[in-house]
């Protein structure tokens, strides 16, 4: 609380408060942000503090729990803001071609365009255009995770739940591809035979 990332709760004597289920889902929240995501006490007080502003306007909310870039190689403090407009040719281009509204200071345009620089700096020949396959598998998801939020009426409880669900399911999505991508080798090259542990 004395960082304001938690409101404070009812009053109910001179040194105790009542806190109700909003205050439970802010405090998971917080726990997710700065536990499960690692961002600082900073960096989630600004991203709490940008969902109330926008608390009526449910696709601001939405791009505000979507666009959080993760830590990984970056400080998280570094990464908000994302990169001038332009400055990701790449990933422009990308998400022209997927026909994607996708606002100009999105971190992850910056990630795109900075994979792709390494890749060619490590002599892949790859481009944006070697992505499209993989950004139709991302819209696949990207329209499920929105049809499971459907359930959800509240603006700020839809945009929790979306936090929690991006940053959670994240390590999950990744070890799926791994499962699979030793599956489709095996079936590949193993000559039939999987390991099983």
């Amino acid at each position: 609380m004395r960082e304001g990332l938690l409101p404070p709760g009812r009053a109910t004597a001179a040194t105790q408060a009542e806190y109700d289920e909003t205050h439970l889902r802010r405090l998971r929240l917080i726990r997710a942000l700065t536990g499960a995501r690692g961002l600082s006490v900073a960096s989630a007080k600004h991203v709490l503090d940008a969902m109330t502003e926008h608390r009526t306007d449910l696709h601001q909310l939405l791009g505000i729990a979507f666009g959080i870039r993760p830590p990984a190689g970056v400080t998280p403090d570094a990464a908000e803001g994302g990169a001038p407009a332009g400055a990701n040719p790449e990933a422009a281009a990308l998400v022209d071609a997927m026909g994607w509204s996708v606002s100009e200071h999105n971190p992850a345009r910056q990630a795109v365009d900075e994979t792709l620089r390494t890749l060619r700096s490590l002599g892949i020949a790859y481009d944006w255009e070697a992505l499209l396959p993989y950004a139709e598998l991302a819209q696949r998801t990207a329209r499920h995770d929105l049809e499971q939020l459907e359930t959800v009426t509240d603006p700020m409880e839809k945009a929790e739940r979306a936090v929690l669900l991006t940053f959670l399911l994240e390590p999950a999505l990744m070890a799926l591809r791994r499962l699979a991508q030793e599956n489709e080798s095996a079936a590949r090259h193993g000559g039939g035979e999987h390991t099983s542990t």
